[in-house]
């Protein structure tokens, strides 16, 4: 854990310093973000939020990850199976795809929020009062699968291929031109779904040691999980939202860090958010050194580190015969 508190700084300082342009970076600092020198203007107006950016989203995506492994019992579970990713993804397509994002640099990541908790409500109402774990992961993969196929169908009728570029490029996830108002955007959302979290952690705890044990230790509650889908929604939603689909993040980070808190749920929250923030951030820091025709999407870095994890966690499950 120590080891990770020490690189997020560290990894934080590189992606400030990563660039085509060359920075002076204490020079920079020091000159404050009012000044209109270049220097200044590259750290405080386009790196540091997009840096900043990069750890609240790689955050948010870790910390929901763990908690919906935890409530899951699933170690295959992550964010986007109870369709939060999707809910915030085809607010955003739609809107693209109308031509109405550009209205307000707000409207977008608003919108692509609420779609996002009106996935989770969809999943809630769907699986029913007192839902077991079996049937929300059932009700959730039914809602993103209905939310995909909506997707798609957008695609399908795009009015244009600029349209439909425009769409793809933001379902691939990216990090480029985001600046203070996503920042501002998504704190709240962020700092709500986290304490949501934090709330619940006993439970989640207590949830380890099965539904049963959890019912005879006092968390008898649906609240509870209900609030973690509260959580869930609101971080997630809200990274998606400024940032787009970024997969694997919230499957891998967990299964990383488990080992480093003894396997407790609740340690595991802060553990997978420290965790998440750096990865995302040192893929970023990959986007940026990339040199091409067009920018590299992050979700596609993070979809070449997390396929091959995966299909090592599913290798391993075969052979310890807990999947």
């Amino acid at each position: 854990m120590s080891l990770l508190i020490a690189a997020l700084p560290l990894a934080l300082l590189g992606a400030l310093a990563s660039g085509p342009v060359s920075v002076d970076l204490f020079k920079a600092a020091a000159l404050g973000w009012r000044d209109e020198s270049s220097d200044a203007v590259i750290l405080w107006q386009l790196r540091l939020p997009r840096a900043l950016l990069a750890v609240l989203v790689g955050a948010a995506l870790g910390m929901g990850g763990a908690a919906m492994q935890g409530m899951l019992r699933n170690p295959l579970a992550e964010p986007a199976l109870l369709g939060v990713s999707s809910g915030a993804a085809l607010a955003a397509v739609l809107l693209l795809y109308y031509g109405v994002a550009s209205l307000s640099g707000w409207l977008l990541p608003a919108l692509a929020i609420a779609g996002a908790f009106t996935a989770v409500g969809a999943v809630w109402l769907l699986a029913g009062h007192g839902a077991s774990a079996g049937r929300l992961v059932l009700a959730g993969v039914a809602i993103n699968a209905f939310l995909s196929a909506l997707i798609a169908l957008a695609l399908n009728y795009a009015p244009s291929l600029f349209a439909m570029q425009e769409v793809v490029f933001w379902l691939m996830g990216s990090l480029a031109n985001r600046g203070w108002d996503q920042l501002r955007l998504a704190l709240p959302f962020l700092l709500v779904g986290a304490v949501c979290l934090f709330l619940a952690r006993n439970y989640l705890r207590a949830l380890a040691l099965g539904e049963d044990s959890a019912a005879s230790l006092g968390f008898q509650s649906r609240a509870y999980p209900l609030l973690i889908l509260f959580g869930i929604a609101s971080a997630v939603g809200a990274a998606v939202a400024v940032a787009g689909t970024i997969g694997f993040i919230g499957l891998v980070v967990p299964h990383l860090v488990r080992p480093l808190v003894r396997q407790d749920p609740a340690r595991l929250l802060w553990a997978s958010a420290l965790a998440g923030a750096l990865l995302l951030l040192l893929a970023d820091i990959l986007v940026i050194q990339f040199v091409g025709a067009q920018e590299l999407r992050i979700g596609a870095v993070t979809a070449f580190i997390g396929a091959p994890f995966f299909f090592w966690l599913i290798v391993r499950a075969r052979r310890e015969q807990w999947l």
